[in-house]
């Protein structure tokens, strides 16, 4: 069941944007982060939760969406996510964050997945000028930023080839592919 979610859990960049992501969904995905392990048991991070049209309107700009996707400039009106989960560091807890982000972001995703619903973790932001658009006091620094929604690609797992290239790309059908290596090549003892 967990292996399940782990290879349904996709980068996932196009979404049904007309099919809502509620609140309530939201808080839900951030309770999975409440729950997560935390380094020192600090619990330094924030959410901003984003499920209106117009918010996420004023988000989207401020994200990149796929670098190895150079012509592509992220998902088209339409396309985009329903919902964004904005993770935050205070720094009033702690000065650093250590990896509580993506722990919580992967608890996040995972429950997402089991909803039904999708994700894209996304750590290309324009950080000081979506603080602004989202009015984030001082002493939060935003992490990570949750694109969510209900999928509109397929995206597959496919062995790293003799190339050993692993640069993940689109077919003509639109068809997102992802390679990863190979069990054998990440052991090394």
């Amino acid at each position: 069941m967990l292996r399940e979610l782990i290879e349904r859990n996709r980068s996932y960049r196009r979404f049904h944007q007309n099919v809502a992501v509620d609140r309530g969904t939201l808080e839900e995905l951030v309770d999975l982060a409440r729950l997560s392990p935390s380094a020192a048991n600090r619990q330094p991070l924030k959410f901003v939760l984003s499920a209106e049209p117009v918010k996420n309107a004023a988000i989207f700009p401020h994200l990149a969406w796929a670098g190895y996707l150079a012509d592509w400039p992220g998902p088209v009106e339409g396309e985009r996510p329903s919902a964004y989960i904005v993770i935050l560091g205070d720094k009033e807890i702690s000065p650093s964050f250590g990896c509580d982000h993506g722990i919580v972001a992967q608890s996040m995703l995972l429950g997402a997945v089991e909803r039904g619903l999708g994700g894209c973790m996304i750590g290309s932001i324009q950080r000081d000028k979506l603080g602004r658009v989202l009015a984030i006091p001082a002493p939060y620094e935003i992490l990570l930023v949750l694109a969510l929604g209900r999928p509109k690609e397929t995206v597959v797992l496919e062995t790293v080839g003799a190339s050993g290239d692993i640069k993940y790309w689109r077919d003509s059908a639109g068809v997102h592919h992802v390679p990863k290596r190979r069990l054998a090549d990440l052991i090394v003892g």
